[in-house]
């Protein structure tokens, strides 16, 4: 009996902590959202308003950001310096690809950061302003989204985590 019970409890709170774990993920997913807002406008400045080379830029915004952002857009400038005659666009989009398993994003929005670099480098300057204000609307859409989800969201991952344990402890005995 003692057994069934501590199996019980067992299996409820590892499955409370599977809830807890998705929850913590829609989190850290809206903070991935808000960095990369974040740092696109900053790149947004340095471009528009330091007139800075595109390969420069992404590895001032990339040396201000921790994380996989903070290295994707570093990897970036670095394969820009290399001169090896690659268009931006295809630079940009293996960067990403070598990246995404450690970001937080879904397929959708790597779609969108992939078609985001597809645009910048090869426009005039009020061409790559327009290609930026249309990512930051995109990403602005994503983060509303997420934001007015979070908390149910993170209630209703905790709870069917721990309602699933329960069941599974009632299902055993």
């Amino acid at each position: 009996m003692v057994l069934k019970l501590t199996g019980s409890l067992l299996v409820t709170c590892s499955c409370g902590a599977l809830g807890l774990w998705k929850a913590a993920q829609w989190k850290e997913h809206l903070k991935m959202m808000e960095q990369l807002k974040k740092m696109v406008l900053m790149l947004k400045r340095e471009i528009l308003y330091g007139h800075t080379p595109l390969g420069e830029a992404f590895g001032q915004v990339g040396r201000r950001t921790e994380g996989v952002l903070g290295e994707l857009f570093r990897g970036t400038e670095e394969r820009i310096g290399r001169g090896q005659g690659e268009l931006f666009a295809v630079i940009w989009q293996e960067e990403v690809e070598n990246r995404k398993k450690d970001m937080f994003l879904s397929d959708r929005e790597i779609r969108e950061l992939c078609a985001f670099g597809e645009h910048l480098g090869y426009l005039d300057l009020e061409m790559q302003e327009h290609t930026i204000a249309l990512y930051l609307e995109q990403l602005d859409m994503s983060i509303g989204f997420y934001r007015e989800h979070e908390r149910e969201q993170s209630r209703l991952y905790t709870s069917l985590g721990i309602m699933g344990g329960l069941f599974l402890s009632i299902m055993m005995c």
